[in-house]
């Protein structure tokens, strides 16, 4: 693709000697001592096969024109026939030509500019979400592409980049250079001079952090050359949730005023409680302080991130809601002992179930499976059933059934009284998969019974025959 920029770089200035370092004086790709923050960063523009420039000598027009460098490295000027130019600044084969000119040609003026750079080939490997070689296209007039121009086209950052150290491998004036980048100090003060500019055979190294920061997380998610929110991700979550298993996981939509230029729309990188949610929501018995999500980074290590979403739901940090990472396995354990306020708020949370299912069975007019809000009181359920059968329901008692997490089943009597707000022994909230029993009153019970001792004859033929029974056993 091609960079829409603005200056030619020939103007770039030299690095001075002392602000990098020969290759073999450093461990590969490990942070070099803290330099002086006045040092250049940059390199100028060396030539190489493929560029094409333009030379004017005065006062003889006719030993200028338009060149291109041979794939050999050379330039065939007239009269000076091929020079090798490879590896070359501007401003050194200016020099050069100078000299070998002035022995042709007295006092000669000699310009060179750059008109087409040849195109840029570099790799890019580390915490970036498409690692690679690219092959970048500059056209004339155009200003070189910069760190962060690739690290947008290689798909952005992930989220354990660390951007303390971001190293630049670079073949300068014969020598390996590397150029050590804080693009930190970019985002938090807008200092420029670390986002350099490319050239061709640069390798690009960004490390992973060696301890997870979500704050920092959270600041990269906002930089334009930084997490991408366009990408759908693939993640496990294990544990207590709903539907425990593998979910891809698509970036939300968020629309904002823009002011009066209308509204604008931004993508948010894919987060915990969203993975949570296509779960189906956590258990009831979710330990939702020990979330753990374990991640593997570009070098092959692996790191576990503790998360609280307790936390999140308690203050409203969003540090806990961690953006997640292709491949992140989620597991939330069991709680050993949950009390029951917290079990109220935790019902409540988004990354909850948004309903319930309850089963509501016996002398109600719609008897069978209801979907309810969690934390819905006992009395809720039964009306939402429908409410009691009036000729056939016993409707002062109800019986809660009631499966634990430790396997065991509980049964409970609960007195009905509709007034009765939420009371535990009254009217107790209801949890994923209880059944309420309405019981049948006695009458019911006795015709009932009677139906089944004489069908298929009937009730009512059955009970006459039976009072007769006894009759006749009296008069005998």
């Amino acid at each position: 693709m091609g960079w829409i920029l603005t200056s030619p770089l020939v103007s770039l200035p030299i690095l001075a000697q002392t602000s990098v370092r020969p290759l073999e004086d450093v461990p590969p790709f490990k942070p070099l001592p803290s330099q002086p923050s006045e040092l250049l960063t940059e390199t100028e523009y060396t030539l190489g096969a493929g560029d094409r420039i333009k030379v004017t000598v005065s006062p003889v027009q006719e030993y200028g024109g338009d060149y291109q460098v041979l794939v050999d490295g050379t330039l065939a000027l007239p009269i000076l026939g091929n020079i090798r130019v490879e590896g070359l600044s501007i401003t050194q084969l200016t020099d050069i030509l100078s000299k070998q000119y002035a022995q042709y040609v007295k006092r000669p003026i000699v310009t060179v500019s750059l008109t087409a750079p040849r195109p840029l080939r570099i790799g890019i490997a580390g915490e970036i979400n498409s690692p690679g070689s690219y092959l970048l296209s500059v056209a004339e007039g155009q200003k070189f592409p910069s760190v962060t121009q690739l690290i947008q086209q290689a798909g952005g950052l992930t989220t354990v980049a660390d951007l303390n150290r971001v190293q630049i491998r670079r073949q300068f004036k014969g020598e390996t250079l590397i150029l050590n980048l804080n693009l930190w100090k970019l985002l938090k003060e807008g200092n420029l001079t670390q986002d350099i500019t490319l050239r061709d055979g640069d390798s690009i190294f960004i490390a992973t952090q060696a301890t997870i920061d979500v704050a920092q997380t959270r600041l990269l998610s906002d930089a334009n050359f930084g997490i991408s929110a366009n990408q759908e991700i693939t993640v496990a979550i294990v544990g207590e949730v709903n539907r425990p298993g593998s979910y891809r996981v698509i970036p939300q939509s968020n629309t904002g005023n823009a002011g009066t230029t209308g509204n604008t729309t931004r993508r948010q990188p894919p987060r915990l409680t969203l993975a949570v949610q296509q779960a189906g929501g956590i258990k009831p018995l979710a330990d939702i302080r020990q979330v753990e999500i374990r991640r593997f980074n570009r070098d092959g290590s692996q790191q576990i991130i503790p998360v609280d979403l307790w936390n999140l739901l308690e203050t409203g940090n969003l540090e806990e809601d961690v953006i997640l990472q292709q491949g992140d396995t989620i597991t939330i354990p069991l709680a050993k002992d949950l009390p029951s306020d917290e079990a109220q708020s935790l019902a409540t949370a988004s990354f909850s179930p948004p309903t319930i299912r309850v089963q509501v069975v016996g002398e109600v007019r719609r008897p069978g499976t209801v979907e309810v809000p969690p934390n819905t009181p006992l009395n809720q359920a039964i009306l939402a059933a429908g409410g009691f059968d009036q000729r056939r329901a016993a409707q002062g008692t109800v019986e809660l059934i009631r499966l634990n997490f430790n396997g065991t089943v509980t049964k409970q009597d609960i007195d009905i009284d509709f007034a009765q707000g939420i009371a535990e022994n009254d009217n107790p909230m209801l949890k994923n998969n209880d059944v309420v029993l309405v019981n049948r009153n006695l009458l019911t019970v006795a015709s009932d019974t009677l139906t089944t001792i004489f069908s298929p004859f009937g009730a009512l033929t059955g009970f006459f025959n039976f009072a007769n029974l006894f009759d006749s056993n009296n008069n005998n």
